[in-house]
């Protein structure tokens, strides 16, 4: 009961802190707009994020080259819209996508008809291994 009660007192004094330092930035710098976060910027990073996802899925017979943020694989036909992409969004916006990306395609991968990329992977039988005696 101790610890739960002293944890939410310092919860409370971080949340405090926090929104001080908020208040402190906006007092500071009255007239900085994260211009990125606006809904013209927040429109064009949806553009770039559909454009480079539509070449993955056009080019998705190709062999992935390039590497992209949280392991994500694209062909170096992608490489531009990628750079696009980067550039147009935030880089916490386009690792949430890429997670979101990775995501739809496993699960896709797994509800797949085609059987030998559909569940568990299949292990060797048990008679493989029965000792020569």
């Amino acid at each position: 009961m101790i610890i739960n009660s002293s944890y939410r007192l310092q919860s409370k004094k971080q949340a405090i802190s926090t929104k001080m330092a908020m208040e402190a930035y906006a007092s500071k710098y009255p007239d900085k707009i994260h211009t990125d976060v606006l809904s013209d910027a927040r429109q064009a990073c949806y553009k770039a994020r559909d454009a480079f996802y539509a070449c993955l899925e056009k080019e998705s017979n190709k062999k992935p080259t390039e590497i992209a943020s949280v392991g994500l694989l694209y062909p170096v036909e992608c490489k531009k819209t990628r750079q696009d992409y980067d550039n147009v969004c935030r880089r916490t916006w386009v690792k949430h996508f890429d997670r979101q990306y990775c995501a739809k395609k496993r699960v896709q991968r797994l509800l797949d008809d085609n059987e030998s990329r559909r569940g568990p992977i299949s292990l060797p039988q048990t008679s493989t291994f029965k000792s020569p005696n």
